[in-house]
């Protein structure tokens, strides 16, 4: 048995990523790598502490952060919380052989792998740098947070990152805020006069749907950021296209995104870009909105799921 396994993993990566730790009490804090990855002075957030009794190592960002981000940063898995994490034991696993989930299904038929692995982009060479902020607002306008989009540069490209922050009566502080979706106030309004919505992954994609003249909408937090209460907002519209990123994060928001949707909505669609990853290579590829291509699987399940034998075209 390896005594303390996971409060090394954890603490190795954080020393790694974020600069030593501050130790107080109980917990000892570090720099958030999610939403105080910027470069600047910042009170650190993200507490760690190690729980003798259950062998695990606890990670908790004060400003609202979630568990499964601060390791993707980190280049963890939850399993790595854990100092001897449990494996299913063979008998049972071969018993249970469930099929592959729809989304994954989609992938394997698309020809995308399962797991998206991170390419080696070498040593940082400079300050992550702010590119974009992001508002998010209130069906009146009025601000409820926003999402600061990083780039620090390496030697071969560059890593994005994102924070949040919330917007209070006479400030901004760091942390996430409501589930609301993107541009909210013309969301709602796409809804009450029947227009199409289109639901992207990022806000750079909905700002080039914009510019191609659409209604679009998508949530902060990426493709693991999607909530019910997003979905609420979008109750009554008539026709909502879902554009995936073609990769497996992007497929499984799209589904996820899909099925909260199923009870609210008139019509759903599934699409992705005809060359590139996502809306925004799509136009850059010289394709139009038309040119986008079903989803394999999922367009065809959801479509039928709501309007059995209905096809809908760009």
């Amino acid at each position: 048995m390896d005594t303390n396994r996971s409060w090394d993993t954890i603490t190795s990566a954080l020393n790694r990523v974020s600069g030593p730790g501050r130790r107080g009490g109980d917990w000892t804090t570090y720099l958030c790598p999610v939403h105080e990855s910027d470069g600047r002075h910042h009170h650190p957030s993200l507490g760690v502490v190690y729980n003798r009794s259950r062998g695990r190592t606890v990670v908790r960002c004060f400003a609202g952060c979630s568990d499964a981000d601060v390791l993707n940063r980190l280049g963890l898995r939850v399993r790595d919380l854990f100092d001897n994490p449990q494996t299913p034991h063979p008998a049972r696993r071969q018993s249970r052989s469930p099929e592959p989930a729809l989304a994954d299904r989609a992938l394997q038929v698309a020809g995308l792998p399962l797991e998206v692995h991170r390419r080696d982009l070498g040593p940082r060479l400079a300050r992550p740098q702010r590119r974009a902020t992001y508002i998010y607002r209130w069906p009146n306008g009025r601000p409820a947070g926003c999402v600061i989009r990083v780039h620090t540069a390496h030697l071969h490209g560059y890593a994005k990152s994102f924070r949040q922050q919330r917007r209070t009566e006479n400030r901004w502080e760091p942390g996430g805020f409501a589930h609301i979706p993107f541009h909210l106030p013309e969301l709602l309004d796409a809804v009450r006069t029947g227009q199409d919505i289109f639901v992207c992954e990022g806000e750079a994609d909905v700002l080039t749907a914009t510019r191609a003249g659409l209604t679009a909408t998508c949530n902060a937090g990426g493709a693991q950021g999607w909530h019910p209460d997003h979905a609420a907002w979008l109750a009554g519209a008539h026709r909502v296209w879902i554009i995936a990123d073609r990769d497996a994060p992007g497929y499984r928001h799209a589904a996820k995104v899909a099925r909260s949707l199923t009870n609210l909505v008139d019509e759903l669609r599934i699409v992705q870009a005809r060359d590139g990853k996502d809306l925004t290579d799509h136009c850059n590829a010289g394709h139009h909105i038309p040119d986008l291509d079903p989803v394999p699987l999922l367009d065809a399940h959801f479509r039928t799921l709501l309007s059995p034998g209905r096809q809908t075209a760009l």
